[in-house]
């Protein structure tokens, strides 16, 4: 399997801190659509909290879907490459004045918008000290930026992880600093195919989030090489790349942004069991989603299969749960591990953009 290495005579890192940092002024300034989202779908209290971010965070915006997993209050969460902010200042109000949101971002143009407005949002929120703070560093050098092992129960990330040229390196990174039970749940975007070097060369195309893109297969491959569980497709949503010179540069590539959930989870196997969703998400009191196709309905016992057992064992989920071990006559729950992003876009009508 190759990573979406970038050929030696593109740095990408400097490239991506110019664009990010110099080149774009606003999200109008973006050539193609990667690094958009639809905010419009997200329940309402997450849409009330991102309305309340400052206009000009929310104007260096630039992402491929919303990072807002649910069951956030008092969680430490990290948002690799957090830019100006506008992710980690909606988390700061869903995890709440006993939660912590730290950002890590290597531009200085994008840390600077993102600290000036700490103290605003503070007071914004009714909060007597600020939950959230802004580091300046690398997402595969985590630890060169003081983050340490085991530190932090959610990981987000918002059509970022495709700028890195080592991915194992983000992601082991990831599993690192992730307690036991914690999870990375992030938006990004994926390739068809595995995308020839050349392709890759393209310094604008790699800056907007698509030559720097993952053959999606490879995300499985490398989640289990490093120790993640299998990833789960939350929502996926085809982007056209409009630019004629662009589409003929890129040749039959097709591009598909992604929200996934991956866990770090103990060693230890678990069964398959019968589960109880007891209700007590907010704003998924009756219902949750847990993926593209497992929906636990309040009260209503279903059988899962042993990987999910874990998860719902040793992560945050594990209080909104009844788990009996073993199994009884009821409906399964189940959807397909190694989902194809595209397939699950063409099913649900090639709706755009992630979620």
């Amino acid at each position: 399997m190759t990573d979406a290495s970038a050929p030696a005579g593109l740095n990408t890192e400097e490239a991506v801190k110019s664009y990010y940092g110099k080149t774009l002024k606003t999200s109008s300034d973006l050539k193609t659509s990667a690094c958009t989202s639809q905010p419009g779908q997200l329940p309402k209290f997450i849409r009330a909290a991102l309305g309340s971010v400052h206009d000009e965070v929310t104007s260096r915006y630039y992402g491929c879907g919303p990072v807002f997993p649910t069951a956030l209050k008092g969680a430490s969460v990290l948002d690799l490459g957090s830019g100006s902010g506008q992710d980690c200042y909606v988390l700061s109000k869903l995890v709440g004045p006993e939660g912590r949101v730290v950002g890590l971002d290597m531009t200085d143009e994008q840390l600077e918008v993102a600290n000036k407005y700490i103290d605003y949002h503070t007071k914004l929120f009714n909060y007597s000290t600020p939950n959230v703070s802004f580091v300046k560093g690398y997402m595969e050098k985590m630890q060169e930026a003081g983050l340490e092992s085991n530190q932090f129960d959610i990981i987000v990330s918002n059509c970022v992880i495709n700028l890195s040229k080592d991915k194992r390196a983000v992601l082991s990174e990831a599993l690192r600093v992730l307690k036991v039970g914690g999870e990375l749940y992030f938006s990004d975007v994926y390739a068809d195919q595995d995308l020839p070097p050349g392709i890759r060369e393209h310094e604008e195309l790699w800056c907007e989030c698509v030559v720097g893109a993952l053959y999606w297969k490879d995300l499985y491959k490398l989640a289990k090489e490093i120790g993640f569980s299998t990833p789960r497709l939350v929502t996926a949503g085809i982007f056209d790349i409009e630019d004629k010179s662009y589409k003929e540069f890129l040749g039959d590539a097709k591009f598909v942004s992604v929200t996934y959930r991956l866990f770090k989870l103990p060693e230890t196997s678990s069964e398959d069991a019968t589960v109880t969703y007891n209700g007590g998400i907010e704003g998924f009191e009756e219902e949750f989603n847990f993926d593209h196709g497992i929906v636990f309905k309040k009260g209503e016992e279903c059988n899962v299969k042993a990987g999910l057992v874990s998860i719902l064992t040793h992560s945050r989920y594990q209080k909104y749960f009844t788990i009996c071990p073993g199994e009884k006559k009821g409906p399964g729950k189940c959807s397909k591990l190694e989902k194809d992003p595209f397939e699950y876009c063409a099913e649900r009508g090639n709706k755009k953009g992630c979620c």
